[in-house]
């Protein structure tokens, strides 16, 4: 049985990564500090389902903590790691910079010399995966985005570090040969998702019958992904191996067909069976106008794209959201 590394394991595309990869047959280990930056319940959920099946263990550990990764991997002894543990959030990286310095370049830095560390002691046919996101594209005009364009202007810090995770990522495969991909993120989606993101906001204000904010009055353009797509590409991606002389590739995993944010709210409405009261406001600082990814390297790849239809993301989403809220809902009650 192949061994993979889960980091970020109770975060909400660690879940989905876990779980696919366990019904694939291969043995899981999560690792997460489970930390506080949104309301930990839905974290501890996640794991709960990992942890009722067979082949799958979980350290809470702190990755940025000098040691700690190098000791797991040389335990587990893997074939792949997805390296998905990060600080998240465009506009709290704003707020508290420092905090996505650690998470996000000290973090990714330590999984970087264990992997090299462990590839320099002969592991063979390994692979590293690790989370980078759209948000590196900045303020680029030119879309789709295409994995060969400039990414010399992020927006916010959290997409600086991410940008800076690529940059080390290169110069490790360089250096040291470790094969690894980065993975571009587009907006992702879908059950089990952040309370901090926007399906998680917008479905509870309808739900509670609270307004709901509509930066730049609606008109910004998302390329939403369904999680199932992304953790499919995830797993597609995990057996192309970067070879050669600089074994490091960058993919994007969008689903190349953006809607407005209006649109966006509009099927949102229409998955809840419920009007939302729209508070107009303009654009945030962090924010840019439009994401749109270029599918062409990934389908390349493995013949394969992202290809959910948002109303159909949007529609298990919601269904998921109405059981978890009612629950929710029951325990604060009780």
């Amino acid at each position: 049985m192949k061994t993979i590394l889960v980091t970020g394991a109770a975060g909400f595309i660690g879940y989905g990564v876990s779980k696919k990869f366990l019904n694939e047959g291969w043995k899981v280990v999560g690792i997460d500090c489970v930390n506080d930056y949104y309301d930990t319940s839905l974290k501890y959920a996640r794991l709960a389902e990992l942890e009722s099946q067979e082949h799958f263990t979980f350290h809470k550990v702190d990755l940025a903590k000098e040691g700690v990764f190098d000791s797991i991997m040389n335990a587990e002894k893997p074939s792949r790691v997805v390296h998905l543990a990060a600080q998240p959030g465009v506009r709290y990286s704003i707020e508290n910079p420092f905090a996505y310095i650690e998470s996000n370049v000290m973090g990714h830095m330590r999984v970087l010399e264990a992997c090299r560390h462990y590839v320099a002691a002969g592991a063979k046919d390994f692979h590293l995966l690790y989370a980078s996101s759209s948000s590196v594209y900045g303020g680029n005009d030119k879309v789709p985005y295409a994995e060969s364009d400039s990414v010399d202007h992020p927006q916010s810090l959290y997409a600086a570090t991410k940008k800076a995770d690529e940059l080390f990522s290169d110069c490790y495969a360089h250096l040291y040969k470790v094969p690894m991909s980065g993975l571009r993120f587009f907006t992702v989606y879908g059950p089990w998702g952040r309370p901090d993101m926007s399906p998680m906001l917008f479905a509870s204000a309808i739900a509670e019958g609270r307004p709901i904010n509509v930066f730049n009055y609606g008109e910004m353009w998302r390329d939403f992904t369904y999680i199932d797509d992304i953790v499919e590409g995830i797993y597609r991606l995990s057996d192309v191996v970067p070879t050669g002389d600089l074994p490091h590739e960058v993919y994007n995993i969008g689903n190349n067909t953006p809607v407005t944010l209006k649109q966006y709210i509009e099927t949102m409405e229409k998955v809840m069976g419920a009007k939302a009261e729209w508070n107009l406001m303009p654009m945030q600082p962090g924010d840019v106008l439009k994401t749109y990814a270029d599918t062409d390297k990934i389908f390349a790849a493995t013949g394969w794209k992202p290809n959910t239809e948002l109303e159909d993301g949007l529609k298990v989403f919601a269904d998921w959201f109405n059981e978890w809220h009612a629950t929710s809902q029951k325990k604060t009650v009780a």
